[in-house]
């Protein structure tokens, strides 16, 4: 499996949120698969915070790296298929993830469920 991490996942999972799942938790402590953060994650976090909507660590992507997450840059190729998705979400963050999986055959890992409704596989 060839995991892609979900923003809130990564938060929760950094803050012991008991909004994490079994299964979530599990798979990103899983060593044996692929786990990714998304570059868009990390730009999601980032505006979040400069807006005072969010109080995450700044370099809350490099602690995932030190947990086995690597990071997952954000490709002209990923770009231009977030413009062929249908309108299931609004959410450009979440959009480019979508895009990011179906390019790159991962499944992601997020509680949303409106990212059910696009042709990637998605876990909680």
């Amino acid at each position: 499996m060839r995991l892609l991490v979900d923003t809130h996942a990564a938060l929760w999972f950094l803050e012991g949120d008991p909004n994490l799942s079994a299964v979530a938790l599990s798979l990103i402590e899983d060593d044996s698969i692929e786990r990714r953060l998304s570059a868009a994650s990390v730009w999601e976090v980032a505006i979040k915070r400069g807006t005072g909507k969010l109080t995450a660590a700044a370099d809350f992507h490099k602690l995932m790296e030190r947990k086995g997450v690597q990071g997952l840059a954000v490709t002209d190729a990923h770009a231009a298929v977030v413009a062929d998705l249908p309108m299931h979400h609004r959410d450009p963050f979440d959009r480019l993830l979508v895009a990011q999986a179906r390019l790159e055959g991962m499944t992601i890992l997020s509680k949303d469920e409106n990212l059910r409704a696009y042709d990637v596989p998605v876990v909680w």
